[in-house]
């Protein structure tokens, strides 16, 4: 294995661009770090991306989206950092279950490594250990690509970074400088009452790099104002750098538009430059630029209510927005969201008329259950395009079933017992469907269907006609399915299974016959969804709510 990785890397040196960030957070690692990996893939470069999370969650599939945002889920099945999807969405380069790792994550690896004896009964400490797993975990992109970006979590100085700092110095130490860029994020504020921009917080910035052994090679310095040029060449001198390694970051109207602003400012030359490479070729930047024309063409637009527990939140749902928003370009339509409440469209509070589509996302928990089934009926009931993903899916076949086919005992077995299980475990019918595997417990181990799965898609449907195939691969996250007993009772009302498992096994699509747009997907494609190739399920729900919108004119 190791006479392969070396191999491989003598065909292929990987050239590492380590992202950092300091004084505040949020500033847009992920962003500046795919767009400029879009860049480099414009030149002709491969690249891949990977983050490094400094908290102490395994990963984080069971943190609640208001701490985290969403959850974002890779091919192979790994419940990810939320700009992961930034990654894929800017160079069209899936991720894996390596592209993202935590601290609990490493730590349990190197706890588990000890507790088998692979040590040797040295005493395990964070030098060498824990930095070596970290450094081992960023060799996984050795070979693999031109480019490998790394993205570390968080600021510089934060009490849970150390051990991550230190590792990425080893690895330029160990790799060779030649092939190791470090690039950091800072802030340059602008101060009204002062009327000028302060370079200070970015010194300090550099400085505390400097405290852990790492000197900065580029600097992105997000500002809202132009940085003047006595003010770069103070930070440069500063913080030990040329001034044209000083790089605004400016604020931009779509985040679509930051590949091209960061090329305008030069720094995918100057990074060639800096290994240094002769640029394959001129970046194409013409899909970008294309984006941009499809932005300023847009006429008119719609409103899509999207009902959910976390929308308080956007970034609880980031997939979503994006996938909706990509659509809404191709489609020539500007989108706008309304974020609904389930507590409050269950109160009455949320009015639905506005809205062109409703969309009911995923989730987990009975809290909010009463208001998506409302929102579903109202959809239903008046004719609005409706989309329902995964738990959006669940509330729609269990809401069918009470108000329309009559059972009104319907209800998951995640929230308990119930008379007619419409969702359950998967393991409830794996067997045979009949109603007596309904009493699931508390037996979730194994269950959580995650990644990438086929589903079979039936001819002459709605979603059939979508996809413009038969056998499509969508990502899924959940441990809860829709129970096939009940397909009959349901057909017979209208509500069909116009998608499934290759094996017939699990329910993947629902639709209405008679309704102009109703469907409902187990499945997350919004997860699929990129700026360049917008998801046929989102493009075909804008479309409807287009047509909705000149049905009421």
């Amino acid at each position: 294995m190791v006479q392969s990785m070396e191999k491989s890397a003598a065909q292929k040196p990987t050239h590492y661009i380590f992202i950092t960030g300091g004084v505040v957070s949020s500033l847009g690692k992920g962003l500046t770090g795919s767009a400029l990996a879009a860049v480099l893939k414009g030149h002709g470069y491969s690249v891949v991306q990977q983050k490094f999370d400094p908290y102490i969650n395994v990963d984080p599939g069971t943190m609640s989206p208001y701490q985290h945002g969403e959850v974002f889920v890779t091919e192979d099945g790994a419940e990810t950092d939320l700009d992961l999807g930034h990654y894929e969405r800017f160079t069209d380069v899936n991720t894996t279950r390596e592209s993202n790792y935590t601290t609990g994550r490493i730590y349990a690896d190197v706890i588990a490594r000890e507790r088998k004896g692979d040590y040797l009964g040295a005493t395990v400490q964070v030098v060498p250990h824990i930095t070596n797993a970290i450094r081992e975990a960023i060799r996984t992109n050795e070979g693999k690509a031109d480019f490998a970006l790394i993205e570390i979590g968080g600021t510089v100085g934060d009490i849970e970074s150390p051990a991550y700092f230190e590792a990425i110095r080893q690895y330029a130490w160990e790799a060779g400088r030649s092939r190791c860029l470090f690039l950091h994020l800072t802030l340059v504020p602008y101060l009204a009452s002062a009327g000028e921009l302060k370079t200070k917080p970015t010194q300090h910035s550099v400085k505390e790099m400097l405290s852990v052994g790492i000197q900065p090679d580029f600097l992105v310095c997000r500002c809202e104002q132009p940085i003047p040029p006595e003010a770069r060449a103070k930070i440069a001198r500063f913080c030990n750098m040329r001034p044209a390694h000083v790089i605004p970051g400016y604020d931009v109207p779509s985040i679509y538009d930051v590949p091209a602003a960061l090329h305008a400012e030069g720094l995918d030359d100057r990074v060639l430059e800096f290994f240094p490479l002769t640029p394959k070729k001129e970046t194409d930047l013409s899909s970008w630029n294309r984006l941009h024309a499809l932005r300023n063409q847009q006429h008119g637009q719609i409103t899509v209510g999207i009902v959910g527990k976390y929308t308080s939140l956007h970034d609880s749902y980031k997939s979503l927005i994006e996938a909706i928003d990509h659509a809404g370009l191709h489609c020539g339509v500007q989108t706008n969201i309304a974020w609904l409440s389930a507590d409050q469209v269950r109160e009455g509070v949320a009015d639905l008329s506005p809205c062109d589509a409703i969309l009911v996302p995923g989730g987990f928990g009975e809290r909010g259950t009463r208001g998506k089934m409302a929102a579903i009926r109202y959809a239903r009931e008046n004719n609005v395009p409706f989309l329902g993903i995964c738990f959006g899916m669940q509330m729609a076949a269990i809401e069918f079933a009470r108000n329309v086919c009559g059972l009104t005992g319907a209800n998951s077995t995640e929230f308990g017992d119930c008379q007619d299980p419409i969702i359950g475990l998967m393991t409830g019918w794996q067997h045979g469907d009949t109603r007596e595997h309904r009493h699931q417990g508390d037996q979730k181990g194994g269950t959580m269907r995650l990644g990438a799965y086929p589903c079979r898609l039936q001819l002459e449907t709605l979603a059939a006609r979508i996809y413009g195939q038969t056998l499509i691969t969508e990502r899924h996250r959940h441990r809860y399915e829709m129970n096939r007993f009940y397909e009959g009772i349901l057909a017979e009302k209208g509500m069909i299974i116009s998608g499934d498992s290759p094996d017939g096994t699990l329910p993947e699509i629902i639709e209405l016959k008679d309704h102009p747009w109703f469907v409902g997907v187990q499945f997350h494609p919004e997860l699929k969804s990129t700026p360049h190739r917008p998801h046929p399920l989102f493009v075909s729900f804008v479309q409807a709510a287009l047509g909705r919108q000149r049905d009421k004119m």
